[in-house]
């Protein structure tokens, strides 16, 4: 893979809750247009059958752990989710927020990693 450098990004950011390694400015992160790009790479593309219908996506990797961060959406089977392409998903419960606390879910929420896993 050669060598990795780690961008230290300034303001609110998120960051990877095992080593704190930042991933995202709070203001990315919210956009519809969000595409994660400091500090992590994109897994093999794999066909997965998420809530949305089907879709061609890349689990996203923390460069400073390995940790699975979240997925990038490659392709999507119907026309109305054409939307989400070349676009990013960070999993809340496996970042920190920009205040650096974390997503604890609470006995009251669905359990449950990513959209695929909700199929």
């Amino acid at each position: 893979m050669g060598r990795l450098f780690v961008v230290n990004l300034e303001g609110k950011i998120y960051s990877c809750k095992h080593c704190r390694t930042h991933l995202a400015l709070y203001e990315d992160i919210l956009s519809k247009s969000f595409q994660c790009r400091a500090n992590v790479f994109v897994g093999v593309k794999e066909e997965r059958l998420m809530m949305t219908g089907l879709h061609t996506v890349a689990d996203i990797f923390c460069v400073g752990c390995g940790s699975i961060v979240g997925w990038k959406y490659e392709t999507a089977c119907e026309k109305s989710q054409k939307y989400k392409e070349g676009k990013s998903v960070l999993e809340r419960f496996k970042v920190s927020g920009p205040d650096g606390s974390s997503y604890w879910l609470n006995h009251e929420a669905h359990v449950g990693g990513s959209d695929a896993d909700d199929a």
